[in-house]
């Protein structure tokens, strides 16, 4: 099996039945592993919402830690579409030529300084330092700020060895609290001035609608950002070939993007409540317990990708779910999507082959399923192109 490879613990079960129930903190959830169950569930914000208590629908519950909602992550519509009208337009700027040669930029700089290196860890020297740095211009924040995030390690939530951590959320809480009231005292045309400006529903936005939205840019984009970046690096480390086709058919780059999303699913799943007494998969589902959307189980459905569990760059038809389904489909899609677009052409022009040095993989455990996300650590070398 090479290094990069990724396998799906879900297989078994999804054919079987197409769930399986697992512990979360007592509060067990049922994983829905098919792919029309998941979209299907996704779809259905009556019966499985995400207005619930802050932090139920995230797995593992963030309920202990956070008492401050999600926005508009943890909204149902129709107010969750009028909280995505004020956002969208801000969070859609990747699209625009200036914003991607600005995040160019960014990414260019990193390889260059990756590349003088006789090796490095990627986790720690490369990607995390990259989510941060480009998270300055999705935030429009000085550079420097870059600096504080990657302080925090690769998850806001989490320390090493713990599966949450409140006094770890609480720095950045009190970190965005610091921010608003700046923003508040002396707006500028970051993001943060940007919420506290904006209208929503005939008033402006409060400081607490605003802080759920920047706990959910800052805690919603680092890890998975992370992942993906990382498990990217070491699929071109087991496949060089890879990047030779990709730096002779860049028209594929936005699909090979596209189908690494689907396979390395950076996030396993994400929660919702039960409403009311239901079937899902001929299973009976009461009301207040919750299900899960395994978006890494849908990703690898049988029934809907051929060749689900390989990397096929050119994959034509991509149905994944890597950004989730519907109304929540991930607000910030748009920028992860052009960290990935760039890096894969910076790397495919700029490295030859990638070394794989040493490595720890981060594998979660889900009641009987234990999935690879990526690495808590993984060192390697790159080899330039010769120019």
């Amino acid at each position: 099996m090479k290094k990069s490879e990724i396998p799906d613990p879900f297989a078994t079960q999804r054919s079987k039945c197409g769930y399986e129930t697992v512990d979360d903190q007592n509060d067990p959830v049922t994983m829905l592993l098919r792919h029309k169950d998941v979209r299907k569930t996704a779809h259905n914000y009556k019966t499985f919402t995400s207005e619930t208590i802050p932090g139920r629908i995230v797995v593992p519950s963030e309920v202990n830690i956070r008492d401050t909602r999600q926005i508009p992550f943890e909204v149902d519509p129709p107010k969750h579409g009028a909280y995505r009208s004020v956002l969208e337009a801000w969070f859609k700027r990747p699209i625009y030529a200036d914003y991607q040669e600005a995040l160019t930029k960014i990414v260019s700089s990193i390889i260059e300084e990756m590349l003088a290196k006789e090796s490095l860890e990627v986790v720690n020297e490369f990607a995390l330092p990259l989510q941060s740095r480009a998270l300055t211009l999705l935030l429009n924040t000085p550079f420097k700020e870059s600096e504080t995030w990657i302080s925090w390690g690769t998850h806001v939530f989490r320390s090493e060895g713990e599966a949450l951590d409140a006094d770890k959320a609480n720095v950045l809480y009190d970190y965005i609290d610091r921010e608003l009231d700046r923003a508040i005292a002396n707006p500028s045309d970051d993001l943060y001035s940007v919420l506290m400006q904006s209208d929503f529903d005939g008033r402006k936005l409060t400081k607490e609608e605003a802080k759920g939205v920047m706990v959910l840019t800052f805690a919603g984009g680092r890890d998975t950002v992370i992942n993906a970046v990382t498990n990217a690096i070491a699929y071109f480390a087991d496949h060089p070939e890879s990047l030779e086709r990709l730096r002779k058919e860049p028209e594929i780059i936005t699909n090979a993007v596209e189908e690494m999303i689907r396979y390395f699913s950076p996030l396993t799943h994400m929660g919702r409540v039960v409403t009311e007494d239901t079937i899902v998969c001929e299973h009976a589902a009461k009301a207040d317990s919750r299900v899960s959307l395994c978006w890494a189980s849908a990703n690898r459905d049988e029934n809907v990708f051929e060749n689900p569990n390989e990397i096929v760059l050119d994959r034509k038809i991509n149905p994944h779910v890597g950004f989730g389904f519907s109304h929540h489909n991930c607000l910030g899609a748009t920028h992860a999507r052009q960290i990935m677009r760039i890096l894969v052409k910076e790397f495919s022009e700029k490295i030859k082959s990638i070394d794989i040095l040493d490595m720890k993989e981060n594998i979660e455990k889900w009641g009987k399923f234990q999935r690879k996300v990526g690495y808590h650590k993984i060192s390697v070398k790159f080899n330039a192109t010769t120019q």
